[in-house]
């Protein structure tokens, strides 16, 4: 499986611990997004690229990453798309099963909401691609309409779902601490919160709307 890791420039305590993911650094794909390229290179990670404006970024940081990364491409201050959405186009390149994105949660809410909004675009256009949202606590992901199995997880214990601009139809959950058979999350509905998966796999089905799953440890 291959996998693409975009480290965005928020917070640095919203960048998720690169111990958790379940591959190798030498299996993965390692793109920076302005600040992020940073983040990656105080963990030790030299990203395969980097993108963005680098507007933010002092003097010596800017030089920093001229000598520590081959291939970075800088964008103008004024532009349509965010650093992130740019550095998820990029992830796309390279053919991923999988694009996760980190250091998106915390900071500036506005680039957070635009963030949501990118991987509901991202994951509507290629489905067969996984997107998520990780950082030390949660896993974010969107489920499209079909049946999807979600593996236990002791550390990521509590399962949330939520409808995203929509109405979520004929939700069933099998497999869950609390299952339900072809109800509706509405907007606004927070009853979905805080289920746990009950035994090695649950399943969950839609059939139609999108579904914002939050996977989240105490």
């Amino acid at each position: 499986m291959k996998s693409v890791i975009v480290c965005s420039g928020g917070p640095v305590e919203e960048v998720v611990d690169f111990r958790q993911l379940p591959f190798s650094k030498e299996e993965t794909v390692f793109i920076g997004a302005d600040r992020g390229a940073l983040h990656l290179l105080t963990n030790g990670i030299t990203p395969n690229e980097i993108i963005g404006d680098f507007d933010s970024l002092l003097e010596e940081e800017y030089q920093f990453l001229r000598k520590s990364v081959k291939k970075m491409t800088i964008m103008p201050p004024e532009k349509d798309e965010t650093d992130t959405h740019l550095a998820i186009l990029r992830a796309l390149t390279y053919n991923p099963d999988s694009v996760i994105l980190t250091a998106v949660t915390g900071g500036r809410l506005d680039h957070y909401e635009a963030v949501l909004h990118d991987m509901v675009r991202f994951q509507r256009e290629y489905p067969e691609i996984v997107f998520y949202i990780r950082n030390k606590q949660n896993i974010i992901r969107f489920l499209l309409p079909g049946k999807h199995e979600i593996e236990h997880d002791n550390y990521f214990k509590y399962v949330s779902f939520f409808s995203f601009g929509e109405t979520v139809e004929d939700i069933s959950l099998r497999g869950f601490l609390y299952e339900v058979t072809e109800e509706n999350i509405l907007i606004g509905n927070a009853k979905f919160t805080s289920n746990q998966v009950s035994g090695r796999n649950g399943t969950i089905s839609i059939t139609a709307g999108i579904c914002l799953m939050i996977r989240s440890s105490d």
